[in-house]
């Protein structure tokens, strides 16, 4: 099935784009630093497709355009060198570089290329070392109007709209200022796939939100990205790579009531004592619901947990956490 569709894929990347490319093409994703390491990822591509949407355009056009980001040929098995390191993409053009961390703190640029390809800089967050505590959020109504809850919402909204009508939460952009208070590490963790990496930086770069770290998810028909607890496990396992690169750091975890965010993250908590300072969750979908008993669980071992139908009655805590 995954020949199959790869091959319509490409079929249709030809009559899109006019063919592939005879050199390859990086995709950069934001990357991040562990104690002694940078950790620069992205994906090798036969093409990028970006088109900048325009004021009024229709929804059709919209749907052109997020469609095409889908429609990607991956190329697997190609080199990819930065600074004296190489890693050789997978099978789904994936890749990750492990440098050497130098000192210092803030944004870097590693540049990396492909062989015959132009250098790309790829960029990497360290963070700042006197950093109080450090900020997970979850994308999808979090702090992006969605309606993940439920999937045909999800994808209309998805593939209907553009940077110019996606709409982010103010509230959200304030809540995560004022977290970040200029030295807090900010990382977002979402199901959604690497596909709208790109398309979600844009799209925070236009709503000023906290610039950091995406870890999205691979849609590769593999057992680990498919079936009911496919979410569950990508958020676990990436918070777990998270709280591993910043042993000294403790987190505030922010999510929404409309899918397992709290139960993932309750069984972060108990899974790494002390490493959650707080939990925070937008009440998405149709009307407040009951509090998640995951998220109770968690009041009761001594995590605050704060529930409600936006942030700013939240922004007081801000400066601690």
């Amino acid at each position: 099935m995954r020949r199959l569709l790869t091959r319509f894929a490409r079929a249709l990347l030809r009559l899109w784009g006019g063919g592939l490319r005879a050199i390859p093409l990086i995709e950069a994703y934001i990357g991040y630093a562990t104690p002694e390491a940078l950790i620069a990822r992205g994906r090798v591509l036969s093409a990028i497709r970006q088109a900048e949407p325009r004021a009024g355009q229709s929804r059709w056009r919209n749907l052109r355009q997020m469609a095409a980001l889908f429609l990607t040929d991956e190329v697997a098995d190609v080199p990819v060198s930065a600074d004296g390191s190489t890693s050789v993409t997978d099978a789904e053009g994936y890749f990750t570089l492990t440098l050497p961390r130098a000192p210092g703190h803030g944004w870097r640029e590693v540049p990396a290329h492909v062989p015959g390809g132009a250098e790309v800089m790829l960029p990497v967050l360290l963070p700042d070392p006197d950093a109080a505590f450090g900020i997970i959020s979850d994308i999808d109504d979090t702090i992006l109007e969605t309606g993940a809850y439920s999937l045909a919402r999800n994808l209309w909204t998805t593939f209907t709209g553009s940077t110019l009508t996606r709409h982010i939460y103010p509230d959200a952009v304030q809540f995560l200022t004022a977290l970040h208070a200029g030295r807090n590490p900010v990382f977002y963790v979402s199901s959604s796939p690497w596909n709208l990496h790109g398309f979600l930086e844009r799209l925070f770069q236009r709503a000023g939100l906290v610039p950091g770290p995406m870890f999205l998810r691979d849609l590769g028909l593999r057992r680990e990205t498919l079936g009911k607890g496919a979410h569950g496990r990508h958020k676990s396992a990436a918070i777990d790579d998270i709280l591993a690169a910043n042993p000294r750091l403790s987190f505030v975890l922010i999510g929404d009531t409309g899918q397992r965010d709290a139960e993932v993250y309750a069984d972060i908590a108990a899974r790494h004592p002390g490493r959650v300072r707080r939990i925070v969750l937008r009440q998405s979908g149709r009307g407040p619901r009951p509090d998640p008993p995951a998220a109770v669980a968690a009041a009761r071992a001594g995590i605050p947990v704060e529930i409600g139908p936006d942030y700013a009655h939240l922004l007081p805590i801000a400066p601690d956490g």
